[in-house]
């Protein structure tokens, strides 16, 4: 049986109920750490089976550094008004709003990258490679790797969240659909700089 203080931590940490906090500590044995992952993973879960769902509400979020020579804005989208009225939805979209603007991505997830795009840059990675006078096997898995990270690098949902780099962007959006029960998307930002 989970320990009530070990609840009400789990639930202070993770914003997810108490009824789920309290069954993922006693999968877990009252250990808080593998609880997250539980809840983590339930999560996941959680967010796959709603992918499909359609999402008819959201919010525009914006952000306009101090300096104002840097804006960005969002479309956040879920599924009812009443989530996207919410405080969740809200830190989500301003959490965004601040990821987009300190890393500067160029697309919302790795699929919305032109092929163009990456062969432009496998012909730089190519050129950098042959100077290294490597056997073209190795040299083929260092090219794969420098395009796998530059993606990443690019693209919003892959990158690691500026201020937990243990978690993604997309693993912070499945976060919030585990607590709301909602599908969530992020359908389109821009970013303004001066």
């Amino acid at each position: 049986m989970a320990d009530l203080e070990l609840v009400k931590k789990l639930r202070e940490e993770t914003g997810i109920s108490l009824n789920d906090c309290k069954n993922a500590l006693d999968e877990a044995g009252n250990d808080i750490e593998k609880a997250k992952e539980v809840l983590k993973k339930r999560g996941q879960a959680v967010a796959q089976k709603k992918v499909d769902r359609e999402v008819g509400a959201g919010i525009i979020d914006t952000y306009i550094h101090s300096t104002k020579r840097l804006g960005v804005m969002i479309e956040l989208a879920c599924e009812t008004d009443f989530v996207a009225r919410g405080d969740d939805f809200a830190n989500l979209g301003h959490e965004i709003c601040l990821q987009i603007a300190s890393m500067k991505p160029s697309f919302v997830k790795e699929e919305d990258v032109p092929e163009e795009v990456m062969q432009k840059e496998r012909a730089i990675f190519e050129a950098q490679a042959e100077e290294m006078n490597k056997p073209k096997e190795i040299m083929d898995g260092i090219i794969n790797g420098k395009l796998e990270k530059y993606k990443k690098g690019i693209c919003l949902l892959s990158q690691p969240w500026v201020k937990d780099n243990t978690k993604t962007i997309h693993e912070l959006v499945n976060e919030t659909i585990a607590k709301t029960g909602e599908n969530i998307v992020i359908k389109r930002f821009t970013m303004y700089e001066f």
